[in-house]
């Protein structure tokens, strides 16, 4: 059985509220037997090296863990103190995670000095390689949704040119569902004839029209939270947790 902590959005910004509650879901996170961790971006709030510094230690985990940039990030500091690698590099911030049973494959899906978001060419020739190299069950993530969740706030600022990611993922049957955050909320829909599991928001909550309409359509007061999902004899489940604050 392979259990994957999936978290997201964390927006680290030098306050103690926002850090605060990344430590918390991490500090349950340590007290599972989970496969891995994986974290689908915005874990800084200004792209700043220091918030970095401090989601670094925040976000640090004894279990094999993967995080991608989302449209917050930025790619220059992320790479230095969240990969350890060159800051220097531009390019976008591709990586794979093998685990017993499983591969997980993050793809940069962040446009530099935009919210929405995009695979280039690059990251879409890597990832049809890389899922072609692979023989075993692979999860599939990045940030941004691929399709429409209710909320137009964050429909609006979504991926662009899904279909480009759609054509890849089907001709790899064996990409067992794709992860996302960027919407703040936890959800399940599908995309590519797959699971598109969104993990909810660490920092705050979005919601749909019918639940909220002021503007933005943002919770600050609804608990941090995670999605786990769990993929067993070819069968996948996903629970939602929340962790309300002491």
């Amino acid at each position: 059985m392979i259990v994957l902590a999936h978290v997201s959005d964390v927006h680290i910004d030098g306050s103690d509220r926002n850090t605060e509650r990344t430590a918390h879901v991490m500090s349950y996170v340590e007290e599972l037997d989970v496969s891995a961790v994986i974290v689908t971006g915005d874990i800084a709030d200004n792209g700043a090296e220091d918030e970095y510094t401090i989601a670094r230690a925040a976000l640090k985990t004894r279990h094999p863990s993967i995080v991608c940039p989302g449209n917050h990030d930025s790619r220059e500091p992320f790479r230095k103190v969240m990969l350890d690698s060159d800051a220097e590099v531009v390019e976008p911030i591709n990586q794979v995670l093998r685990i017993p049973g499983a591969t997980i494959i993050l793809c940069d899906s962040s446009i530099p000095g935009r919210a929405e978001g995009r695979l280039d060419d690059t990251t879409l020739a890597w990832l049809d390689d890389t899922l072609a190299a692979e023989t075993g069950p692979v999860f599939v993530g990045m940030h941004h949704p691929a399709t429409a969740l209710g909320i137009p706030y964050v429909d609006g600022i979504g991926l662009r040119e899904p279909e480009r990611y759609a054509a890849i993922l089907e001709r790899h049957p064996h990409v067992v569902a794709t992860l996302v955050g960027h919407a703040h909320t936890g959800a399940a829909t599908t995309f590519a004839n797959r699971p598109h599991l969104v993990a909810p928001g660490v920092v705050s909550t979005a919601l749909p029209p019918f639940e909220c309409t002021t503007q933005p359509p943002v919770s600050l007061d609804l608990p941090p939270a995670l999605a786990l999902h769990i993929y067993d004899n070819g069968q996948l489940t996903t629970h939602y947790r929340a962790l309300p604050l002491p």
